[in-house]
């Protein structure tokens, strides 16, 4: 695949078009959308990082056991790990050394989000 099949994208767009279908599940890509990936990740190699993201997601998506998602984040960790993106090396050991404290998340499907923003909201307020 090449970027001529996209003969109206420049690299720019490309990358610029890119950047919202990223943010969704693969399963939720148009075939349009699928195309373009392709050929993202064959010209930007980095991007492949994409799927870490999307592994990370799923397990908060998909798994509803403690301990399969402790082991699943483990794995995840592991994976980073090898992968030498150097973007994930703050995410990462943020999640190592709270694990406990996440994985109450599986429980029940619950996060302090709310209590967050309103927080926000009270610094913001003053």
């Amino acid at each position: 695949m090449n970027l001529k099949h996209f003969k109206w994208d420049t690299f720019k767009q490309l990358l610029a078009r890119s950047r919202y279908f990223l943010y969704k599940t693969k399963s939720k890509w148009t075939s349009k959308q699928t195309e373009r990936a392709a050929l993202l990740f064959e010209l930007y190699p980095d991007s492949k990082r994409y799927s870490l993201t999307q592994e990370l997601r799923s397990i908060f998506e998909n798994k509803k056991d403690k301990i399969i998602g402790f082991a699943k984040l483990a794995k995840w960790h592991e994976k980073v790990n090898q992968s030498g993106f150097k973007s994930f090396d703050t995410i990462s050991p943020t999640i190592m050394n709270h694990y406990q404290t996440i994985l109450n998340y599986f429980d029940n499907r619950s996060t302090n989000a709310s209590a967050e923003s309103f927080n926000a909201k009270i610094k913001a307020f003053r």
